[in-house]
């Protein structure tokens, strides 16, 4: 399986993602840990991503695209992967539909998580006070107003995702606020006849209608 999740922040991708990792046999990559590892590795890439980073630039897209080409040539992707941080932008879903094609490979599905935008806020204004209350230390982003911040940041770059894959036939769209265990339910209902059709695919039978 190659997904993507796409979601504001606090929709739980993360979680999920950890499940689809267990469930699979796949590999979460996240893009900024890729641009860390890149860098250490001292890869050609991650050499100049270095140096911009260092600069306190933005990476530019066709740079993240050659170290996420790097990351899913290595074995552990063959099975599969979850992209996490990326693509952002539709310029940088295009991007990563030219890398896919010059790979061979597809995605099979990209899990929309749908979401009330002021009950997340809610929830983080609840935390807050009970963390407050509980004299625990608070982080500079764990604020509601930081969290609206994220949330257009959200609606502005990224939500244009969501009409760019649906036009592809690749959304599959769940429910976010449900249980964790509902939302995970539901994504291996949409993703289970995707799974038949690579496993026919994988013992050469012609796939079901």
């Amino acid at each position: 399986m190659r997904l993507i999740l796409l979601g504001p922040p606090g929709a739980g991708k993360g979680t999920q993602a950890r499940r689809l990792v267990d469930c699979y046999g796949i590999v979460q990559l996240s893009t900024g840990d890729l641009l860390r590892e890149s860098a250490a590795a001292g890869t050609p890439a991650g050499r100049k991503a270095h140096e911009i980073m260092a600069r306190g630039d933005l990476v530019p897209d066709d740079m993240v695209v050659a170290i996420v080409a790097e990351r899913i040539d290595r074995p552990d992707c063959a099975k599969g992967f979850i992209l996490d941080g990326f693509p952002r932008t539709v310029g940088q879903a295009e991007a990563l539909d030219r890398l896919l094609r010059e790979k061979g490979v597809s995605l099979d599905a990209v899990i929309e998580f749908k979401v009330d935008e002021s009950i997340l806020v809610q929830r983080v204004e609840n935390r807050v006070k009970e963390m407050a209350g509980r004299g625990e230390t608070l982080r500079a982003d764990d604020n509601p107003e930081a969290l609206r911040h994220r949330l257009a940041a959200y609606r502005g770059q990224t939500a244009p995702l969501v009409d760019y894959y649906a036009r592809k036939g690749l959304l599959l769209s769940v429910d976010g606020m449900l249980s964790i265990d509902q939302v995970t339910a539901e994504i291996e209902s949409l993703l289970a006849p995707r799974k038949r059709v690579q496993a026919d695919a994988g013992a050469g039978k012609p796939a079901q209608s």
